[in-house]
């Protein structure tokens, strides 16, 4: 029983970071951390499912291998948007002016 709560807290965490990526459109840094807070909840979602089943849990090694990879990127081109730019309002981008 107590299994289920930890499903219902990540749910609610995978809702909490829609919901502030759907706010939180102003800068570029908080449309990054609402698509991290996404991705840990889906780890963690992953990693307890996988624990309840009976699975050692590889899927979601191989998970947050991927979201580690994304938060790089990511960061990596915050860097070079506020170097060419020189600030990460999301607005001040167009696709036009690359």
């Amino acid at each position: 029983m107590s299994d289920y709560y930890l499903f219902f807290i990540t749910l609610v965490g995978v809702w909490a970071g829609f919901i502030s990526l759907m706010l939180q459109f102003k800068h570029l840094l908080n449309l990054l951390l609402s698509l991290e807070v996404i991705i840990m909840n889906i780890f963690i979602f992953i990693y307890s499912s996988s624990i309840m089943v009976g699975f050692s849990g590889f899927s979601a090694l191989i998970l947050i291998t991927l979201s580690v990879c994304e938060a790089s990127l990511g960061l990596s081109i915050l860097v070079s948007m506020v170097q060419s730019h020189g600030n990460d309002y999301v607005s001040s981008f167009s696709s036009q002016k690359c």
